[in-house]
């Protein structure tokens, strides 16, 4: 079984006023240093347990791909260190280790070697891995010809034709087209199921959440962050979103949920409740059932333009469905500090059995990216349950009709 354990992990890089500078600090070393730090990563410290599955995530120069390589060993850090137990298999960046001068077939060869395979053991994979890249001929042409997704395809066949104890991936995977992209979560999936530990660095929120078991967030070098994916992929979201002087915070929910709120907090949501026919709050819907999602907003200072939106997610925090007022040409304009608003949103729960949450946003345009008032994760959790439909799986509940009729024509001609 494959572990991995980092601690105070650290990468700085010297940093020269001049040319001249360096190399007057290599010629007379004894006069003093003429450089000074700049550390990409400082003080990062985790581990990850037999067959448990870690995200990475955090905004292009957070450090993400320099944990990576140090992690892999190509990189060597400045402070701390890495150790790690069983077979290791990485995906780095795309195409590294391949020579494109060579084929693809000569290509999985040396990578395979690079693996730690046998050359016997290559021999008898490689129908098996010709087989999951499925680019053809290509496997024969060398590498300088492919397109980046058919690198990609080549380099994780081979990466992963035989189970890791540890599997690394970085935003390699982001290249290749989405019906790929599917096999390979899938072979990853499989994996995590037989025991693979696995380290992924990723901007899909959906990969993050539906095959980690835990993330972590890196900002400005340092390990920001770390817990369930849902809430840190939410607290990640609000920090993107943050602007204009805007504030982060996370507070404990009633469940023990991590609940992300952001936002400049000129309006602010201050009851949310899911409403029967009867307009009685009810925290279990079933099914097809009819219900109002009531949202509360008070607006603290003068707003031009008000935008309410609401977005449905499932226990994974996957989006099930999400919509706002300015979709519904709803849209509020001119308020004043101190008014309160009530929205309705009637619809019926066509959603399937489980959890699902409500986040809300509340902005001055159709995005929350541009001005944003507020945005709240987990402002609402309710369940849904099947009473009355026909038995059914999935997120989503689409009522169905049959008809199977009998092609007596066909019967004709082949008797």
């Amino acid at each position: 079984m494959g572990t991995i354990t980092v601690t105070g992990l650290g990468k700085a890089y010297k940093q020269y006023p001049s040319r001249w500078a360096r190399l007057s600090e290599w010629l007379l070393p004894l006069a003093g240093t003429h450089h000074r730090l700049k550390w990409v990563l400082q003080d990062i410290n985790f581990s990850i347990e037999p067959g448990r599955a870690l995200g990475i995530i955090g905004i292009n120069g957070a450090g993400k791909s320099t944990l990576l390589k140090m992690i892999t060993g190509t990189t060597l850090p400045t402070t701390g260190a890495v150790q790690m137990t069983g077979r290791v298999a990485a995906l780095l960046e795309l195409g590294m280790g391949f020579h494109p001068d060579f084929t693809g077939r000569q290509n999985v060869v040396m990578a395979g070697q690079l693996l730690g395979i046998s050359m016997e053991d290559i021999h008898r994979l490689m129908p098996q891995i010709e087989a999951f890249a499925e680019i053809g001929d290509y496997m024969d042409q060398p590498v300088r010809v492919y397109s980046s997704g058919m690198q990609m395809r080549v380099a994780f066949s081979v990466a992963t034709a035989v189970r890791p104890d540890v599997l690394i991936v970085d935003e390699a995977l982001s290249v290749g087209d989405a019906y790929f992209q599917h096999k390979s979560f899938d072979r990853i999936r499989e994996f995590r199921t037989q025991g693979t530990t696995l380290l992924l660095v990723s901007h899909d929120k959906a990969a993050i959440q539906s095959i980690c078991d835990e993330a972590i967030l890196l900002d400005g070098g340092r390990l920001a962050m770390r817990g369930e994916p849902e809430a840190v992929m939410d607290f990640y979201n609000a920090l993107i979103a943050e602007k204009e002087n805007s504030t982060v915070r996370q507070v404990q929910a009633e469940d023990g949920r991590i609940q992300t709120i952001s936002g400049t907090g000129e309006a602010t949501v201050t009851r949310i409740r899911l409403l029967d026919a009867q307009n009685s709050p009810i925290e279990v819907a079933a099914v097809g059932q009819a219900v109002t999602l009531e949202i509360t907003v008070k607006v603290h200072h003068d707003v031009e333009h008000l935008i309410l939106g609401y977005m449905i997610k499932d226990r994974l925090g996957q989006p099930v469905f999400g919509t706002n007022t300015h979709h519904l040409e709803q849209p509020e304009r001119e308020l004043r500090a101190g008014e309160m608003l009530i929205c309705c949103f009637s619809f019926r729960a066509d959603l399937g059995e489980g959890s699902y949450s409500v986040a809300t946003a509340l902005a001055n345009s159709e995005t929350h990216m541009t001005r944003n008032y507020e945005w709240r994760d987990l402002a609402l959790v309710f369940q849904v349950v099947n009473l009355a439909v026909p038995p059914f799986v999935g997120t989503v509940y689409l009522p169905t009709s049959a008809r199977i009729e009998r092609d007596s024509t066909h019967d004709e001609q082949t008797a």
